[in-house]
């Protein structure tokens, strides 16, 4: 059982939860992602163009990726294009692999990566406003 389930969450999320678990929805996924960027060597950022639900998909069945294509595996796909894609991740074959493996990790738990997800918000200070989400 999880440490923190539902003792006292801000304004709206215990909704969210309500709804969708500790799972992306399609709008917080969009949230999230429209976020993410790469930083350039002198620091400036440069925002991804975040894969969406669709754009995903194609890419999962280019590859011949066995996976069940969830917002949280867009989430996933998204974060490993800001953060990895074009480093350690050399192209998009490998990150759809990526995905695949952090998605149907055996060992992970229902709602890791969205877990993850909001813990970098508390971390950053990302307000979330919960009610936008549903």
């Amino acid at each position: 059982m999880r440490l923190d389930d539902r003792k006292k969450f801000p304004s709206g999320m215990e909704d969210y939860l309500g709804y969708y678990g500790w799972h992306f929805s399609k709008k917080m996924c969009e949230w999230a992602s429209k976020k993410m960027y790469k930083t350039r060597p002198t620091g400036e950022k440069e925002y991804i163009t975040p894969y969406t639900k669709e754009t995903f998909e194609v890419l999962v069945r280019r590859y011949s990726i066995k996976l069940d294509v969830s917002y949280d595996a867009v989430y996933v796909a998204n974060m490993c294009k800001a953060d990895f894609l074009g480093s350690s991740i050399q192209d998009e074959g490998r990150l759809a692999l990526y995905v695949q493996d952090v998605i149907n990790d055996p060992d992970a738990y229902d709602g890791m990566v969205f877990t993850r997800f909001y813990a970098d918000c508390i971390g950053s200070g990302s307000a979330i406003n919960w009610e936008d989400m549903i």
